[in-house]
């Protein structure tokens, strides 16, 4: 059963024993259910966010993004041009770990509806640019996982190789990809500062004289060293928007070139529907597997006759969109976040439409939420005294937030309720004033 909000506020003066609580509302992050989260109002004026695992397995994720915020110092931060979470405070909830970091204000935007041209597109592609840029002493110092290029290789040959096992590969795909895999010339690569898979999703947006900006990163759970395209795998499913994004992160990296950065990052996209085809097999899911089957099929069908280490005119870009047109089964929310060959499931439902079915139903049911000038939909909070959040039950009413959901007109189907449409629609209305110029 899910947290309510009055009883994660009260982990807050846990985590915090020198504040007080004065309201609580609950909060959404498009994390498919896996966190309770929700926001507190302190009462020194502050507005906090309390996050803890819904599920057990989402623990592991939730102490390493404590651990790598951590390792984003005032001089790191400093280096950055938008804002991370500052861990505030840690404690634990039956068993499980929370934590505390202030609240950033901005809006999420899905890949498939990132527009062209001037702004989101090239904010993204510099905030990349600028946090591949990041000095590797921070994952040296905190012992924050590295890998080389050697390294990189050898997980992406381990992915290959075990979906090539199930028999379930086409031919022409498995040739291209090792094709991919036996070019020296792709991974040679400079390791540096990642996410490990950061979307676009991942990062806040706010208006600055009408213009989207980035100015705020959330996800840091996956800080390592590594290969710079596993950070740009996401634009796969933006095909509209990722010349602009590659053109910029390429205008503002201070790096040597990497002439295959993009080969690689579509590698990476294309081994996501390997992954999932060993996961099923590996569950011993037919439906997965079957379904896997299908999106296999219909990528190695868009490619083929193509090698990933060199321009085509038709590139990968079109493949995933010829994908979205496959149905999808429906699986559940699984956490693979540590597993190096998992599937990416937050990189899977953008490109098929995964049921999410043991979600959080309260989610649907959610009080309507309250749009604030900047059209960004803020939940009321729930003015209480400290001890009446530390009495709360369990089961209390959510109210739910969503101003840093991300926002997929796809993956709202009809039998999700009016007020998470209503939702979807608040999210974009900043972001439409610049979706119809953006690239004039």
């Amino acid at each position: 059963m899910a947290r309510s909000p009055l009883t994660l506020a009260a982990a807050v003066t846990s985590a915090l024993p020198r504040v007080g609580v004065v309201g609580a509302g609950a909060l959404t992050e498009g994390a498919t259910g896996r966190y309770d989260s929700a926001l507190a109002r302190l009462d020194d004026g502050r507005t906090v966010v309390v996050r803890t695992p819904a599920d057990p397995s989402a623990g592991a994720e939730l102490v390493a993004q404590a651990r790598a915020l951590r390792a984003l110092t005032p001089g790191v931060r400093g280096l950055l041009p938008f804002r991370a979470p500052e861990l505030l405070g840690e404690t634990g909830m039956a068993g499980s770990p929370a934590i505390v970091v202030d609240f950033l204000p901005g809006y999420r935007v899905d890949p498939a509806h990132l527009p062209p041209g001037r702004g989101a597109a090239t904010s993204l592609g510099s905030a990349l640019a600028a946090l591949h840029a990041l000095p590797l002493s921070i994952v040296r110092a905190e012992g924050l996982p590295a890998r080389t290029p050697a390294q990189v290789r050898g997980d992406a040959l381990r992915v290959v190789d075990r979906a090539a096992a199930t028999g379930a590969v086409p031919a022409p795909l498995l040739a291209r990809w090792r094709g991919a895999l036996d070019a020296e010339a792709l991974w040679r690569f400079e390791s540096t500062i990642v996410l490990g898979g950061a979307g676009a999703a991942s990062f806040l947006f706010e208006d600055i004289d009408g213009v989207p900006h980035v100015t705020g990163l959330l996800d840091w759970h996956g800080l390592s060293a590594g290969d710079p395209a596993a950070d740009l795998e996401w634009l796969a499913s933006a095909p509209e928007a990722a010349r602009d994004v590659f053109d910029a992160y390429a205008a503002h990296s201070d790096r040597a070139p990497d002439a295959h950065v993009r080969d690689r990052s579509r590698l990476y996209a294309e081994l996501e529907f390997a992954k999932w085809l060993v996961h099923g097999h590996d569950a011993g899911r037919d439906d997965i597997v079957a379904d896997a089957r299908e999106l296999l099929t219909t990528l190695a069908e868009g490619v083929r006759g193509q090698s990933l280490v060199v321009d085509t005119a038709v590139d990968v870009d079109d493949a995933i969109a010829m994908i979205g047109q496959v149905p999808g089964s429906s699986a559940p929310s699984v956490d693979t976040s540590m597993h190096t060959d998992a599937y990416d499931m937050a990189e899977l439902a953008l490109w098929m439409n995964v049921d999410h079915s043991d979600d959080d139903e309260s989610a649907h049911r959610a009080d309507p939420a309250i749009t604030d000038a900047d059209t960004q939909p803020v939940a009321p909070l729930v003015e209480l005294p400290v001890a009446a959040a530390a009495s709360a039950p369990a089961s209390a009413p959510r109210i739910e937030d969503v101003s840093t959901a991300p926002i997929d007109i796809g993956a709202y189907a009809d039998d999700h309720a009016e007020a998470e449409l209503e939702t979807e629609r608040a999210s974009r209305a900043a972001f439409q004033r610049w979706t119809s110029s953006a690239s004039e």
